[in-house]
């Protein structure tokens, strides 16, 4: 159900008993945000406003950093470090 704030329509959501919030639709569309995506949730204390950032999309950069292990290299390593 929207609602007219500051001269503009806007959409309006309602806190379920778990703290969950629907996206509206319109919403969900125009920030791109999908099924399963991960947005970032800030309150902002000047503003007295919470914000939903969208994810952000590309391609991930990864890096490959020393050498290869496997299973049982991490294996062990946990089990030095149980033992000091």
């Amino acid at each position: 159900m929207p609602i007219e704030l500051f001269g503009l329509i806007m959409p309006m959501s309602k806190v379920n008993s778990n703290y969950q919030v629907t996206i509206p639709k319109e919403v969900r569309e125009k920030a791109k945000i999908a099924k399963g995506d991960s947005v970032l949730v800030e309150y902002d204390d000047e503003e007295a406003v919470v914000r939903v950032k969208p994810p952000v999309r590309g391609k991930r950069r990864t890096f490959r950093l020393g050498e290869r292990l496997t299973v049982k290299d991490i294996e062990d390593a946990i089990e030095k470090g149980r033992r000091g």
